[in-house]
């Protein structure tokens, strides 16, 4: 069965193999309790379930990892959100005093989705996406994990794919856990340029003297604009796109523009001529800044900020499952970001197969488990330790295990920052 042979019908079947063998529950528990740095932090998260028929369970939480293992493997959620760290336990919260339940931090969470990039590719719209777009994805992550990094400081940032067609990113520093509802709309609309909904025709306007973040963001799409813009999506070979193009620039400049394309139709040296346009425009009125309006306007990150402004704003959990694709939401390494390829992530149906092809060795193994007197308990955990590692799960739970490592170092620090602290007294 090839990944792209998922039958939503069959979810029903997979989901409590997947979430008895193949999810990564003890890695999802270490990240979601942060080092026991803040002994309720895990017991207060809100967990939301989307059950089959979309029947959607807000609310939940869970003591333990066992707890949560037990209660998902009973439930088979087609979907799972999280949310923030309460003030009480989320599945009390109907016995709080009203008030007094208080959303108080969560991960600085993004949310990119490629609908919301329908008026700039020619590929695709809606829901759909293919290698060409996915091109939009991997700019909005490149700049916006260097201007969270560099601009801010933040060095704790999990990528995630949603299984679809967008990605999603989770800061999980401290500070950024901690941030205040202002806060986070403050980082977000620093990290937001396109404004104004259909109707605006120009999304971007530049003033001088140009942002070093707008600079640096340029700088990225400037990389991938001549492939993506003017060879994949061909936005200055059809009519209709030139004339989108062409809508961006001053009206006195459209004009020549207009003149120069009767003779010219080839796009790379259309481009030269926009550009060349925008420098004699600069020089002498200091005001030509578009053609990066216009490359900015065609590449740069489209942010949901309503995901980002809100402290207990839910979001798609890492590892879920998309119930229309079968594809699980899969942590991204950046090392290979250009390589990524979200029509290769497995789906639910691929990596259940692969769980049942048992290899050579494997038996071997199996054999000689049998024969160890291990206690149930620990024959179960070793075995859902083995599972996802015979799957094409595997790379991706390496790469959030080594993500965990770096946040590790992080708490190690606090703890010892906060025994030291006992000590004194």
């Amino acid at each position: 069965m090839s990944s792209s042979d998922y039958d939503p019908a069959c979810l029903p079947d997979l989901l409590p193999l997947y979430y008895r063998r193949l999810f990564p529950f003890s890695q999802y528990y270490r990240w979601l309790s942060y080092g026991g740095v803040q002994k309720s932090y895990f017991q207060n998260r809100e967990f939301s379930f989307t059950l089959k028929d979309d029947i959607y369970v807000r609310y939940q939480s869970f003591s333990t990892q066992s707890e949560l293992e037990k209660e998902m493997q009973k439930m088979n959620p087609y979907k799972i959100d999280v949310g923030a760290v309460y003030s009480h336990r989320p599945n009390q919260h109907n016995t709080v005093k009203s008030g007094s339940f208080q959303a108080l931090e969560k991960e600085l969470v993004f949310d990119i989705d490629m609908t919301d990039y329908d008026d700039v590719r020619s590929c695709c719209s809606a829901a759909d996406i293919c290698s060409k777009c996915w091109t939009l994805m991997t700019i909005a992550i490149r700049i916006l994990d260097r201007a969270l990094r560099a601009d801010f400081g933040f060095q704790h940032l999990l990528w995630v794919y949603s299984g679809r067609r967008g990605v999603h990113c989770w800061v999980c520093d401290e500070a950024a856990r901690k941030l205040s509802a202002a806060a986070r709309s403050a980082v977000a609309e620093y990290l937001s340029l396109v404004k104004g909904g259909e109707e605006n025709v120009k999304k971007i306007v530049l003033t001088d003297p140009i942002h070093p973040f707008i600079g640096e963001s340029l700088s990225v799409v400037e990389h991938y604009f001549p492939r993506y813009a003017l060879q994949e999506q061909d936005i200055l070979g059809r009519r209709e796109s030139v004339d989108k193009v062409l809508a961006l620039v001053p009206e006195d400049v459209r004009r020549e523009l207009q003149q120069f394309f009767q003779n010219e139709r080839n796009p790379e040296k259309r481009w030269k001529l926009i550009k060349d346009q925008a420098a004699v425009k600069q020089s002498t009125t200091k005001k030509g800044h578009f053609e990066k309006e216009i490359m900015l306007q065609y590449c740069y990150p489209r942010l949901d900020i309503n995901v980002s402004k809100g402290v207990n704003h839910l979001l798609k959990s890492p590892f879920s499952v998309h119930p229309k694709t079968g594809r699980i939401s899969v942590p991204i390494d950046l090392k290979d970001l250009d390589k990524f390829d979200p029509f290769a992530v497995p789906t639910i149906s691929l990596i259940c197969e692969e769980l049942d092809r048992l290899k050579p060795e494997e038996e071997q193994t199996k054999s000689e488990d049998s024969k160890e007197k291990e206690n149930e308990k620990d024959t179960a955990e070793k075995r859902k330790n083995r599972d996802y590692k015979r799957t094409s799960l595997a790379k991706y739970v390496k790469h959030f295990d080594q993500f965990l490592d770096g946040l590790a170092r992080s708490w190690k620090g606090e703890l010892l920052r906060k025994s030291d602290l006992q000590k004194e007294f």
